[in-house]
């Protein structure tokens, strides 16, 4: 048993998706493996994202089947809400999902392939040109989405994708989008939304938290203590735990 959603744009993949865990096991080109998997792969003449979801563990395969949606699905339906909303992220073409013994087993995401030139990592990192400029263009960008009520939970350094434009600008684009709530934000909350890119305290959070209370006409002063606060925060908890299962 399947169950298969496809954006409306795309309904030619209906087969594709049929086949998919046949086309994700033959493919060599994984581009990220951990809990899930992703692999760029050609399907109908497009260059395609393929993420797979692990297999959920039993008491989430009930949660999945029978109570919430399941990652895969919020991957697509959040998707959509942010093309909706005219918030970059890849475009979305289908998800499918496959049953055992009438619960969730194994999920895939399909998503158009966009290219991009570096993610917010190499920048927080600094190992790119204009790292200021990046800086100051991502709060504006986060303070734009936030103003739209988009709240990214895994709003961390993997997870946005950057390409530098004709124009010297640069444009920031959403990935890993399954954990999203659409939301009222304030400033103030906005300001914690930073807490997760392990950055310069002394040099790049500044930077951030400044360009973000400008837009919001909220105190600079207090923005950057809030950003610092919550990145210390969230520092010291995971530091925290490493040192609970004897990791350096």
């Amino acid at each position: 048993m399947n169950k298969i959603i496809i954006n409306p744009q795309y309904n030619q993949f209906r087969d594709t998706l049929l086949n998919i865990e046949t086309i994700f096991s033959d493919s060599n080109e994984s581009i990220h493996k951990a809990r899930n998997e992703l692999k760029v792969i050609q399907l109908n003449q497009l260059q395609c994202v393929v993420k797979s979801f692990k297999i959920p563990h039993i008491i989430n395969r009930i949660a999945y089947t029978f109570f919430r949606d399941g990652k895969a699905k919020k991957s697509f339906i959040n998707a959509m809400k942010l093309k909706e909303l005219r918030v970059n992220t890849p475009e979305p073409i289908g998800v499918i999902e496959f049953f055992e013994f009438g619960l969730l087993k194994t999920s895939y995401f399909i998503s158009k392939y966009e290219p991009y030139d570096f993610t917010i990592r190499e920048v927080f990192h600094h190992k790119v040109d204009n790292v200021e400029q990046i800086l100051k263009e991502f709060a504006r960008f986060t303070y734009e989405i936030h103003q739209k009520g988009v709240w990214h939970v895994d709003y961390s350094l993997g997870n946005i994708l950057i390409s530098k434009q004709t124009d010297g600008t640069y444009s920031f684009s959403l990935v890993d989008i399954n954990r999203m709530e659409f939301k009222d934000i304030s400033p103030k909350e906005g300001l914690k939304n930073f807490n997760k890119f392990w950055a310069k305290y002394d040099e790049d959070l500044p930077i951030i938290a400044k360009e973000y209370a400008k837009l919001a006409k909220f105190d600079e002063e207090i923005a950057v203590e809030i950003v610092l606060k919550e990145a210390k925060v969230l520092e010291d908890r995971v530091t925290m735990k490493r040192k609970i299962k004897g990791q350096k």
